[in-house]
C-alpha cells in the first residue's frame, strides 16, 4: 500500500498515514524503513524547523508499479469471489478444507 501510495509522486510521513487507512503510525514507520533498506523507498530530509521528511520511490521501486496494476487489476475482478471465501471460513474454520468459487 506505500509502494501503491507513492506511484503519484513524493509524499511525507502524515500523507502517506492519511491515504493507508488503518494502519499504525510504528507499523507505518517499520515499513518505511524495510522498503528504504530494500532499495524500493528513499527518504529526504529537508534542513528546516522543524524537519521536513519526504518519501519517494526509488527507481527499483518504481518497477514494481506495472506488476501492482496487474495485482489490482486482479483484486478488482476477483474482491467477490475472496470475499465469499473468508465468510465460508469464519463460518467453518475447522472443517473448511481449500473453497473453490463456482
Amino acid at each position: 500500500m506505500i509502494v501503491y501510495a507513492l506511484t503519484q509522486g513524493k509524499k511525507r510521513y502524515v500523507q502517506l498515514k492519511q491515504e493507508i487507512v488503518g494502519v499504525s503510525p510504528k507499523m507505518l514507520i517499520q515499513n518505511l524503513r524495510n522498503l528504504e533498506r530494500y532499495g524500493l523507498v528513499e527518504r529526504e530530509v529537508y534542513l528546516s524547523v522543524p524537519p521536513r521528511v519526504e518519501y519517494s520511490l526509488t527507481p527499483l521501486g518504481a518497477s514494481l508499479m506495472e506488476p501492482l496494476a496487474i495485482l489490482g487489476e486482479w483484486a478488482y475482478r476477483h474482491i467477490t469471489d475472496v470475499k465469499t471465501a473468508m465468510e465460508h471460513y469464519d463460518r467453518n474454520p475447522e472443517t473448511s478444507d481449500y473453497w473453490q468459487p463456482k
